[in-house]
């Protein structure tokens, strides 16, 4: 499970970011003071407590620098919030190999609270993991934070309580639209086994993230863009309906673990 979703999502520069700089070994002007990250982080809270619906486009980059490999794959994401429940579809159309042509390549995640669905076109499966209680759901966009790095999209606290954070500096911030954080990985994070920092830039006008990139511990690079974001718009409930296509096989159910 974690290569499988290690390899769907989740400068300076980026080769500042796979030599593992921190905001403090970046001499420049800040785009933020420590004490403006509270400001922004309560924005951004703000902001997502609010938030009733919300799609994009996405481009996801995957890279290696020690291989000097990377694939680029782009897509949409879907979230709806509504009766106390909350569903995320990303669906993978494209995918471009180093200097290949980019070819048709369909793969679709569906996050239900509970469930996590997993439809790859290309080997004909379908497979479900189940994430949390069915009488204890999550929020959908909490549940793909466990999972690969969209993060941003639940709570502050749950940030605060897994990274230190701290302002990029100047020269890091590609648009005066975007302001960007740093966030180091806490010790007892849940994240500490899969990256050791992110970098994490958030849109001034929405206040919710537009690119994110993070450092995995082996020091591999994911990168996504949130692009054409829409906010609080109508999003018809059948585009999180799971159809399995004729000539898959059954999906392969995968329960939750139980702990002790």
């Amino acid at each position: 499970m974690k290569a499988l979703v290690m390899f769907i999502l989740l400068s300076v520069s980026s080769l500042c970011i796979a030599q593992n700089c921190s905001a403090a070994d970046v001499s420049g002007k800040m785009t933020a003071n420590t004490n403006s990250v509270q400001a922004i982080l309560r924005n951004l809270n703000q902001q997502t407590a609010s938030l009733k619906s919300y799609q994009c486009q996405l481009e996801y980059r995957f890279s290696q620098p020690l291989l000097q490999s990377q694939a680029v794959r782009t897509g949409a994401l879907y979230y709806l919030k509504s009766d106390n429940r909350s569903n995320l579809r990303i669906n993978f159309q494209t995918l471009q190999q180093d200097e290949e042509k980019q070819q048709k390549y369909i793969e679709q995640y569906i996050f239900d609270g509970v469930w996590l669905t997993v439809i790859d076109y290309q080997i004909k499966e379908v497979k479900k993991y189940q994430l949390a209680e069915p009488n204890n759901p999550a929020d959908a966009f909490e549940l793909a934070t466990n999972n690969f790095p969209v993060i941003g999209f639940s709570s502050t606290q749950d940030l605060k309580k897994d990274f230190d954070i701290l302002p990029l500096p100047e020269q890091r911030t590609d648009s005066n639209d975007l302001i960007g954080l740093h966030l180091k990985v806490k010790p007892d994070s849940i994240y500490k086994n899969n990256y050791s920092s992110v970098d994490f830039w958030i849109d001034k006008k929405l206040n919710l993230p537009a690119k994110i990139i993070a450092l995995s511990t082996e020091g591999d690079i994911y990168e996504i863009k949130l692009l054409q974001p829409q906010l609080n718009q109508p999003i018809s409930k059948k585009i999180f309906e799971i159809k399995i296509p004729k000539g898959f096989g059954q999906p392969k159910v995968m329960p939750l673990e139980k702990s002790g």
